[in-house]
């Protein structure tokens, strides 16, 4: 086999590398659904082009409609279990990313769903693909207010699961008890990280709550 024989080969080898790991790397994406999480509500109760409530309005303004269409992607790819040294407090939401900036805003008026605190209850999660992973949710701590950026020193956490059952159609199912003693207004915030060390990404939901 000639020398330049086998440095062809190796070119084309490289080439159908570059083009496969990409699209593995992009199939571990998704989102809650039940509550929605706040790209989930911009993106499907409502319409990225034509959003009807004043916060996703305000989403929108900030940041355009390409991050609700690109609804499962708020992540970090090396996260690594470090997401609370790599994301700035008032920027939690977006995952510290500047395309995800008009999730971190701070209002009293993003679409909320009603739970009862002390519930049983079961999170919903729409991913594109399985993957194993943790998931670790956190609630803001009594006297949250949402005028506020939210910070890591607001959230305390209340649960944490691995490998959560997965439907056929690709909806985990985390089942939790909601915490005790809330009411008013609350942000939900998970931090779903891939199992390390087999891949460092994370992904970040945040739900908008009423107890």
């Amino acid at each position: 086999m000639s020398k330049r024989y086998r440095a062809g080969l190796l070119l084309a080898f490289v080439s159908v590398a570059s083009l496969v790991v990409p699209a593995t790397s992009a199939m571990a994406h998704g989102t809650t659904s039940t509550p929605p999480s706040r790209t989930w509500q911009c993106r499907f109760n409502e319409s990225p082009e034509n959003p009807t409530s004043a916060a996703c309005k305000a989403a929108v303004a900030v940041g355009g409609t390409q991050p609700f269409y690109d609804w499962n992607e708020v992540n970090l790819p090396n996260a690594g279990g470090n997401s609370q040294a790599l994301i700035p407090d008032g920027q939690l939401c977006g995952a510290g990313r500047a395309k995800y900036a008009g999730l971190n805003l701070a209002r009293n008026d993003w679409p909320a769903t009603r739970l009862t605190a002390g519930a049983n209850f079961t999170f919903l999660v729409k991913a594109t693909a399985p993957h194993l992973g943790t998931w670790t949710t956190y609630v803001t701590k009594n006297g949250y207010n949402p005028l506020v950026a939210l910070r890591w020193s607001d959230l305390q956490q209340f649960n944490s699961v691995k490998n959560p059952p997965l439907s056929s159609d690709n909806v985990y199912s985390i089942a939790t008890k909601l915490p005790a003693g809330k009411t008013g207004r609350h942000v939900i915030f998970t931090i779903w990280q891939r199992q390390l060390p087999d891949s460092q990404e994370a992904f970040y939901l945040c739900n908008d709550v009423i107890f």
